[in-house]
């Protein structure tokens, strides 16, 4: 939901040094909430290490903190409008720096999961009201200054957030990847605060959809946590998971039957009608979750079984972003002169060939041979996001703009969150399903063995050795299996797009986040 509005009359804009400190505020805050959804992709080891937890529940690190996150982005607008913009940002801003805090102190699983939660439950509104006071801040002439920052800080913090997590991880500890925030949040709060307090608007009384925001968390809840425990409980073998399924299932029957009728929804489905937004969404879920399992996929596999470390796993996840921030304008302008269709069919294509790619690795591949596949994805990113968003706003009626735009981003973080689930159940299953079937095939003639009882190895070792080599290349077929899956869905995904008609309008994407 969008809290973007007009300054009062008599207001002036900020000039000068003081506009681009408030700038600067204002896009840091935007930057850490976003870093944070990608920088314990390569910590997760270290944090599972750390921790004593199997790598499997270390994701959980990444999935409460999305989920969270995308939670509170409905409640945006609400909040705004109840409260003021600046307000919210700048309470959001203490409460991030404190959870991050909470977080780096942690010492169990169970601690750092409950932290996260309330790292994204207050990250949530910091995404759209940093760019509402952009655009608030700035002259009206200078707009597309303001989106430019919000937008590079946007696409710059998921490439930060590998490098970042993992030289941190190696240099430090893994809880610096969280202390790291809190004097960031410090410094935003304070000079937002400072410079934005006079550009808050009058406060209005909206109604709220309490009822919806509790159907809302109970049917996301329940669905993460059955997908985040279903691994480990042998899925609908266990009676808690068939809980779980049986209260993901009615609680969202539930919300869909009280958004549809509730006079103020807080998440407005009827945008659902219009089919060019149905099938942006469903483009745009498919395409994001499957990009998304390639950023959580690839340092996981680096570090547990290609000899990464957390920096070098960082370095190499970050090369995606490289070619997306370097062809961004050129796509923003691209996008305002072409049907959107084919720009989005375009990029969500390179993106599927190029993972397709990557679905033929090796054991020994080299690090080009792992990063330049990264690099290359990243031409099609912008080709991605930035006409879709575009493409799904013009598709509804201009009313319902922040509505459709807040629901874009709702359902492109739980997306991320539920892929991040299914990535690694999926990945860890093949693995056990491709060792159990090579197994009967190595070494049959037994000449392997021969060679290396041979060389002076005792059979324990033989064995050691071959169930090494044996696991390694599981690994690397599952790695491929999934790469090909995740290639299928992103073909799927391209495709798509072209159930959408061609758009009368061009949509104003600045309520977009």
């Amino acid at each position: 939901m969008s809290t973007s509005q007009p300054l009062h009359s008599g207001e002036a804009p900020l000039t000068g040094k003081m506009l681009w400190i408030a700038a600067l505020a204002l896009a840091a805050g935007n930057f850490v909430a976003v870093l944070d959804t990608t920088i314990a992709n390569v910590s997760v080891a270290n944090i599972a290490g750390g921790l004593g937890v199997t790598s499997s529940q270390g994701t959980w690190v990444i999935t409460s903190y999305a989920v969270a996150e995308a939670i509170t982005v409905p409640l945006t607008g609400w909040l705004a409008a109840r409260f003021g913009a600046v307000r919210v940002f700048v309470t959001s801003m203490l409460m991030f720096g404190l959870c991050s805090a909470l977080c780096g102190f942690a010492n169990s699983l169970g601690l750092l999961i409950a932290a996260r939660i309330l790292q994204g439950l207050a990250g949530g509104p910091l995404m759209p009201l940093s760019q509402t006071l952009l655009l608030r801040i700035f002259p009206k002439g200078k707009a597309g200054a303001a989106t430019g920052i919000w937008a590079m800080t946007t696409l710059i913090a998921p490439i930060m957030g590998p490098i970042l997590g993992g030289v941190l991880c190696d240099q430090a500890s893994w809880p610096w990847i969280f202390f790291i925030n809190v004097p960031i949040a410090l410094a935003c709060a304070w000079f937002s605060w400072g410079l934005l307090k006079r550009y808050e608007h009058a406060l209005e009384r909206f109604s709220f959809d309490a009822i919806g925001l509790g159907l809302l968390i109970v049917w996301v809840g329940a669905l993460q946590i059955m997908l985040d425990e279903g691994k480990d409980q042998d899925w609908f073998a266990s009676t808690e998971i068939c809980i779980l399924a049986f209260v993901a299932v009615i609680g969202f029957a539930a919300f869909l039957v009280w958004e549809l009728t509730e006079e103020h929804p807080i998440v407005d489905l009827r945008v659902f009608r219009h089919r060019g937004y149905t099938m942006s969404l469903v483009t745009l879920v498919l395409a994001f979750g499957g990009f998304f399992s390639i950023s959580v996929l690839t340092p996981l596999w680096l570090q547990s079984y290609m000899g990464y470390t957390a920096t070098w796993a960082g370095m190499t996840t970050a090369w995606s972003g490289v070619l997306a921030v370097m062809t961004a304008p050129l796509v923003a302008a691209m996008a305002m002169k072409m049907d959107g269709r084919k720009l989005v069919f375009v990029g969500v294509s390179w993106l599927g060939l190029v993972t397709l790619w990557r679905a033929f690795g090796v054991t020994d591949m080299t690090y080009w041979q792992i990063a330049l596949p990264l690099l290359l994805m990243g031409l099609g990113m912008p080709l991605f996001f930035v006409p879709l968003t575009g493409l799904a706003l013009s598709s509804v009626d201009e009313e319902e703009t922040a509505s459709a735009a807040g629901l874009m981003n709702f359902m492109r973080t739980l997306s991320g969150a539920f892929a991040t689930s299914l990535v690694n159940t999926v990945w860890e299953n093949r693995i056990r399903f491709n060792h159990a079937s090579l197994v009967g095939q190595l070494d049959v003639s037994g000449e392997s063995t021969r060679g290396l009882l041979d060389s002076g190895m005792s059979m324990d070792s033989v064995r050691a050795t071959l169930d090494r080599i044996l696991e390694s290349q599981s690994v690397m077929l599952a790695t491929n299996q999934l790469f090909m899956a995740i290639a299928v869905i992103l073909i799927i995904a391209a495709l798509t797009i072209w159930l959408a008609p061609k758009p009368s309008r061009v949509a104003d994407t600045s309520a977009a986040h």
